[in-house]
């Protein structure tokens, strides 16, 4: 099987840590070759957060520049820091909403416009979606559904080995019971956003 190396990136309280693992125990549920690995920025919420899943044959759970077959996105300022793991084919799939660090908030930093930014990010890859994440985790009833939303664009728009079911069944085993209907209906509207059907 072909090899898919996929990158989350956030900031720290966006889920995305639980989004790859959630993905890794969704492949090994259904029998693939899966490797998990996360990169912390800060610990604390509003720090950067990195996770890798490579689904099929990994000699290292790293993912190098110009590797990243997929890079998912949870805030769009670290779609630009991650840009030097896409190549010109890999897809991107980011989420809109600005979080913008506390830097911003006192006037000590500047925040790019997200389609300022996305005007830069398409020059460099051909494959970009690109929506507003965090409104569809609002319309889910859960504010803190983000990833959520962004696995379901993610198995929309991936390509990816691992069945539906396998990422639903991962979601309803690990959600706490009142989440898991917004958590699945989060997981749908990220679908829809990204054209799955």
């Amino acid at each position: 099987m072909q090899t898919q190396r996929i990158v989350n990136v956030g900031v720290g309280g966006q889920g995305n840590l639980l989004a790859s693992n959630l993905l890794g125990q969704a492949a090994l549920d259904a029998g693939l070759p899966v490797v998990v690995s996360e990169i912390h920025g800060m610990a604390q919420r509003g720090g950067v957060v990195e996770s890798a899943v490579i689904i099929g044959e990994a000699k290292s759970p790293i993912v190098s520049d110009a590797e990243a077959d997929i890079i998912v996105s949870f805030e769009p300022v670290e779609t630009l820091r991650i840009l030097n793991k896409a190549h010109k084919d890999t897809l991107i799939i980011t989420n809109t909403r600005p979080l913008p660090p506390f830097t911003v908030a006192i006037g000590q930093a500047a925040y790019p416009a997200p389609e300022d930014s996305l005007v830069y990010i398409r020059r460099k890859v051909k494959n970009v979606i690109s929506f507003d994440g965090q409104s569809l985790a609002e319309q889910a009833k859960n504010p803190l559904s983000l990833n959520m939303v962004m696995l379901g664009a993610l198995f929309a728009a991936g390509n990816l080995p691992v069945p539906v079911k396998a990422i639903k069944k991962m979601i309803k085993a690990n959600s706490k019971e009142r989440f898991v209907a917004a958590n699945l209906q989060a997981f749908d509207l990220g679908f829809a956003a990204a054209g799955g059907q």
